[in-house]
């Protein structure tokens, strides 16, 4: 035994066989990836992240061109993959990237299509006012793609940053400890939830993505984090309880979406569909990842050096410099195009249909058991933030009874999975979920959290 574990240690990188140069290039980098995306800073009365600073300054400036320019780049993305498909020409066809981004299937070039369309008609007020009523594509053009634009710019450009320098090893070796016994999860996933508790739940879903294609998340544990990590933003969160004109009870809401989060998060993954989820990596690179710590080292040494075998494997700044482009311009060229379409299509269904209302009939029942007054008006709320996350606090926000509001502006956030933003991610990206998974686990989520949410409201607030 002593000889094996003598062996181990010996194949194993010493901190002291780098160079400095190595360990500035893990220290350097991921201290610029925690400020820029980790670290909260307060910003215009409100508490954001550096790449929230810099998304929104660059959205500021660039708002009235927004809408135009991304109406532009999805009329590309539709022309760029008619003509992959049709003429298969070889600037496409041999480059990995260009051939992954244009020569896709049927389904996703009507996705493309339709996005550009929906685009086009709530750009230029054309064609049936349904689709671009500002409470449809109105909403997805004017308000929700300029944020995704300017927020994936920078996320996509800088997220090497966390990813690539060894970052990820280092507080996945520290962190597993409490990660894999709590949540079954690798210490890794704690930057993607905090990456989404300060910044943005697409950005935690993009860093999530990327850490599955690249071997580092199972498909279990990649389908968990998706669905449980991708927490609201604390600014998101500032938002919708200011517009439900709760503002003044913001410590105890948000302790309330906290706990009840933390409990989903717990139960989702023992539970199917989450727990069926194979344990198996992603094809095309395999495992990737090494958290276990032998014995005789401490996890932070451990961590550290694993971190700066990582970094010290990066040669120039070019290849990080690529890599952030395309993903930017995956993200633009086939993220965007979907938003645009299924979003549309799902605010029209929450707004121009009942369907939402004769679903949540059975929430009636449940509402008027947990003693919340105006149940069979607070009902639909239950189930809209399935189209869109901001659509139960627009609904609650008519509702005369404080507990009641509160309680649907805290479910709106423990809810997570929602199409007009994460549900389109998940089903573009390469995690094995897909749109009935989704749906199931936003009810689980929702019959999980309404209780917990509705008891620490009576209990502790009102």
């Amino acid at each position: 035994m002593e000889l094996e574990k003598k062996i181990l240690l010996e194949e194993e990188p010493e901190s002291s066989s780098y160079q400095m140069r190595d360990k500035m290039k893990f220290i350097i980098p991921s201290l610029l990836g925690l400020l820029l995306f980790l670290i909260p800073v307060p910003y215009q009365g409100k508490w954001t992240i550096g790449v929230g600073i810099l998304a929104e300054g660059l959205q500021a400036i660039l708002t009235p061109y927004l809408p135009q320019f991304m109406t532009g780049i999805l009329v590309l993305s539709v022309l760029f993959s008619v003509i992959a498909k049709a003429f298969k020409p070889n600037w496409i066809l041999q480059s990995s990237f260009l051939q992954t981004l244009f020569y896709v299937s049927g389904f996703w070039l009507t996705m493309r299509i339709l996005g550009a369309v929906f685009a086009i008609l709530t750009l230029t007020k054309v064609g049936p006012e349904f689709i671009w009523s500002d409470l449809t594509g109105g909403t997805v053009l004017f308000s929700l793609v300029p944020v995704l634009t300017t927020w994936f710019l920078f996320a996509g450009l800088l997220m090497p940053l966390l990813l690539d320098f060894g970052l990820m090893e280092f507080i996945g070796s520290t962190l597993r400890k409490f990660m894999r016994p709590l949540f079954k999860l690798p210490g890794r996933s704690s930057i993607d939830a905090i990456a989404s508790w300060m910044g943005s739940g697409t950005v935690g879903v993009l860093i999530t993505t990327k850490q599955y294609e690249e071997g580092f998340y199972s498909k279990r544990e990649a389908a968990v984090i998706a669905t449980n990590f991708s927490v609201a933003s604390i600014a998101f969160s500032l938002v919708v309880i200011s517009f439900i004109g709760l503002d003044h009870m913001f410590v105890q809401f948000y302790t309330c979406v906290v706990v009840a989060g933390l409990v989903a998060a717990v139960i989702c993954p023992r539970i199917p569909p989450l727990s069926r989820k194979a344990d198996t990596y992603y094809e095309p690179v395999g495992k990737q990842i090494a958290e276990d710590v032998p014995e005789g080292v401490s996890r932070y040494r451990w961590g550290f050096n694993k971190a700066v075998e990582k970094a010290s494997k990066i040669e120039g700044a070019k290849g990080v410099i690529v890599s952030g482009a395309q993903n930017v311009v995956d993200i633009w060229f086939s993220l965007i195009p979907l938003v645009m379409a299924l979003g549309t299509l799902a605010l029209v269904l929450a707004e121009f249909t009942p369907i939402f209302h004769y679903l949540a009939y059975p929430f009636v029942p449940i509402l008027d058991l947990l003693q919340l007054p105006e149940a069979k008006e607070a009902a639909p709320a239950m189930l809209v933030g399935f189209a869109d996350m901001f659509l139960p606090a627009v609904v609650g926000s008519g509702i005369e009874s404080e507990i009641t509001r509160f309680v649907i502006a805290a479910i709106s956030l423990t809810q997570l999975i929602y199409m007009s933003e994460v549900g389109i991610l998940l089903i573009k990206s390469k995690i094995p979920l897909n749109f009935l998974e989704l749906f199931i686990i936003f009810l689980q989520r929702t019959i999980i959290t309404l209780p917990i949410i509705a008891v620490m409201a009576h209990v502790f607030f009102f």
